[in-house]
């Protein structure tokens, strides 16, 4: 591939998601790009990042999801959740009017793992929020994995990644070959086509936002605009959870990492609400440790 061609493709991928490529990274480019290349009956590389200069919305479209479509896991890297639901479901419980309706982001929610993972975990502590309304919404850029994730129907493989067998039996049920999550936990999550890069303010006020695993693929100028832009959707005292290869410092001055929790993050200059008995920091029921 000449020098022009990978030059199209990084620029594409760059303005369209923020996603950053180096030369490093032409076998990704190779792998994910194949079948556009089968589907289209184009050549290869060259020719395909040929058709990409002469434009075209569709096949632009196509090449950013090939890209940017990551791998998710049920409960991945536990902590997040466990935390959630130790400290931040408690204090946010406590620090809102009865009846205001607790919300949730996944960003990046790729199958949905991520936000089903959150529905399970509320499901299991109802307690807690004494019947408080919850919203989860996932987004991400591409299609086919929101599509998935609406569905709700996950392979052998993908349920025996990070989801307890208490929490297999209780909140799926075998269809064929694989798995269906149930109803009750579907209707929890809502999934909707949304660009980091875009406008944010349609989505509204988020009490809780997991962005993991996803400021690792920006250079750190993009890594700043997305978090300007979720900090300006975030409620004054709510928390933002970050991937463990991630973090704020360096990059925005608009979040500060709570004391004594990784990976979790506050608005600068606000002090999260404090509860008289918080949760204890237990693994979840389950989980296997990793």
């Amino acid at each position: 591939m000449t020098p022009q061609s990978f030059e199209t493709f990084a620029t594409l991928l760059r303005n369209g998601s923020g996603l950053v490529i180096g030369p490093d990274k032409l076998y990704l480019l190779e792998t994910r790009l194949a079948p556009i290349l089968r589907e289209h009956r184009i050549a290869d590389l060259d020719a395909l990042a040929f058709r990409l200069r002469g434009g075209g919305p569709v096949l632009e479209r196509e090449v950013i999801e090939a890209m940017t479509t990551n791998e998710s896991s049920f409960f991945r890297d536990d902590k997040p959740f466990v935390h959630m639901r130790a400290q931040a479901l408690p204090k946010l419980h406590a620090a809102r009017p009865a009846g205001a309706k607790l919300r949730i982001w996944s960003a990046a929610a790729s199958t949905g793992q991520e936000a089903y993972s959150l529905a399970m975990l509320l499901a299991e502590n109802r307690a807690t929020l004494g019947g408080r309304e919850v919203e989860i919404l996932g987004t991400d850029i591409a299609r086919e994995p929101l599509a998935r994730a609406r569905a709700g129907t996950y392979t052998q493989f993908e349920v025996q990644r990070g989801l307890p067998v208490t929490m297999l039996v209780k909140y799926f049920r075998k269809d064929g070959s694989n798995w269906h999550i149930a109803d009750q936990i579907r209707g929890m999550a809502s999934f909707r086509e949304y660009n980091l890069l875009g406008d944010l303010r349609p989505l509204g006020t988020f009490d809780i936002v997991f962005c993991r695993n996803v400021l690792i693929y920006f250079d750190a100028p993009t890594k700043a605009r997305v978090l300007e832009a979720i900090a300006r959707q975030m409620a004054p005292d709510g928390m933002l959870y970050l991937g463990g290869a991630e973090t704020v410092l360096g990059v925005t001055d608009r979040f500060v990492p709570m004391p004594g929790d990784r990976g979790v993050y506050a608005l600068a200059g606000v002090t999260p609400p404090s509860v008289v008995v918080p949760l204890p920091t237990r693994p979840l029921a389950g989980a296997a440790s990793r």
